[in-house]
């Protein structure tokens, strides 16, 4: 009898022992492990910033490299302790799909994120139009894109769709063209009109010289002539211009006793009827 106990005393012995001493190993292989990560990380950030890559960018890259790493540590463990890992992987394999698919719009947003750093089409700070939003680019996240818009609204956009459909950046060239229109009635001189808009939209404060503001003809309609009224300036000074611009189109007009435009229609019936509306 105390033969069996001496006997399996020894046993549970050396079983405690080496499972102690695994999990001791897997608990070394874990800190050493995790050391050798982070010290990985901050290599690859170091390299990246010396390299002046986008912050953004950087974020990216760090958090899918630890995330593998991660991954690729835990399986040593798990095979350090003797589980079979290739059904452990093939298991990772498949949830990793069905994730993917369950998260498509998720991952299409990552990969816009992803491309929109890389390529950089706009940054913060810029004023666009995308995904149908026109604002100012507050950030540029992971998934989403931030914007404030002229009414002061925040709105925020998947990535996935910012990059799919077309963007517009008002902010990438130094200067911008104003678009506006001056309606003329038929009885005035479109030249006389052009004359004396041009020296007065020239003095409109951060209006640009060169390139010089064009003043032109543009169509006809029922009440007359219309002018395309087109200033440039930078983009800072854009609705500043566009509203001095407006005003002064009012008041040369207005001082010049220019007629209010009015459009006319002829309705002719047979040589009995003819009627003229004015409206």
């Amino acid at each position: 009898m105390n033969f069996n106990i001496n006997a399996m005393m020894q046993t549970v012995t050396v079983v405690l022992t080496a499972v102690g001493l695994k999990i001791l190993g897997a608990i070394a292989l874990w800190i050493i492990g995790r050391w050798l990560i982070g010290l990985a990380l901050r290599l690859m950030g170091s390299a990246l910033r010396k390299q002046k890559v986008d912050p953004t960018l950087i974020r990216y890259i760090h958090s899918g490299v630890a995330a593998l790493l991660n991954i690729v540590l835990v399986i040593a463990i798990l095979g350090f302790f003797g589980i079979e890992t290739t059904s452990f992987a093939a298991l990772l394999a498949a949830a990793g799909v069905a994730i993917g698919m369950a998260w498509s719009g998720l991952l299409s947003n990552f990969a816009g994120g992803v491309f929109l750093v890389i390529l950089q089409p706009f940054k913060v700070g810029d004023f666009i139009t995308a995904a149908g939003v026109t604002g100012t680019v507050e950030e540029i996240g992971l998934f989403a894109t931030t914007l404030h818009t002229p009414d002061n609204v925040k709105t925020i956009v998947g990535n996935g769709k910012v990059f799919g459909d077309t963007i517009q950046n008002f902010s990438a060239n130094p200067f911008r063209r104003v678009e506006l229109t001056a309606q003329l009635a038929h009885g005035v001189d479109p030249q006389a009109a052009i004359e004396l808009l041009k020296p007065d939209l020239a003095k409109i404060p951060n209006v640009l010289a060169d390139p010089a503001p064009d003043v032109e003809i543009i169509t006809f309609n029922l009440a007359g002539p219309v002018l395309a009224v087109r200033p440039y300036c930078n983009n800072t000074h854009y609705w500043q211009v566009y509203f001095d611009t407006n005003r002064l189109i009012r008041d040369v007009f207005a001082s010049a006793g220019f007629p209010v435009p009015e459009e006319h229609y002829s309705i002719r019936g047979g040589d009995e009827l003819r009627l003229a509306k004015t409206a």
